[in-house]
């Protein structure tokens, strides 16, 4: 059974930023205490984003300054949040992505290979808990399709970098996706 409830949530302006600071820090504060034992329930929460804004200087590109503020709003967004591991693919991008939230909880950033998906699946859902996962434009939609969940429309490659999956994977096989956003606007 998937249960789906995407909840769109327009880029922030400037003017708008309190009004979906606000209800972000409301929906990851009741998540939090939701998810606080999941031993107990049994319930898996799994939070997936795409790496911030990058650099277009290299094979291989850093974070730009947008993106390093993006990781930072990522791990102040999840901050309530008790994270039982951090995956990210072994790009710099997705490492400094993910480094903000690993440091604020002194965990250590598990890599897992872009092209074996179904390794980070079987680890999220070997055991209760809560999970952040930082990929790619392609590979968070097929994580959250292949975990349970609705991933909606397809990533902008160009310009899309504030989205963040929540999936609440349930012991009766029931997922519930929340699509939200975080950080500032895209520039």
């Amino acid at each position: 059974m998937r249960l789906t409830r995407a909840i769109p949530v327009a880029p922030a302006r400037a003017g708008a930023c309190l009004l979906l600071c606000l209800p972000l820090c409301l929906l990851v504060a009741l998540l939090a205490l939701g998810c606080s034992r999941p031993q107990a329930t049994g319930v898996t929460t799994v939070f997936l984003v795409r790496h911030g804004e990058k650099k277009l200087d290299a094979q291989d590109p850093d974070l730009t300054e947008a993106g390093h503020q993006r990781a930072v709003a990522l791990a102040r967004t999840l901050r309530s949040v008790p994270l039982t591991a951090i995956y990210s693919t072994d790009t710099h991008r997705t490492r400094q992505t993910a480094a903000p939230s690993a440091e604020q909880r002194s965990l250590t950033v598990e890599l897992y290979d872009k092209d074996d998906l179904a390794r980070v699946v079987m680890k999220v859902r070997s055991a209760p808990g809560r999970y952040l996962v930082v990929g790619h434009s392609n590979t968070t939609p097929d994580l959250v399709s292949r975990l349970g969940g609705d991933p909606g429309p397809a990533i902008d490659e160009a310009s899309e970098f504030d989205r963040l999956y929540v999936l609440m994977l349930h012991p009766d096989g029931s997922v519930v996706t929340l699509l939200l956003r975080y950080g500032d606007a895209p520039r």
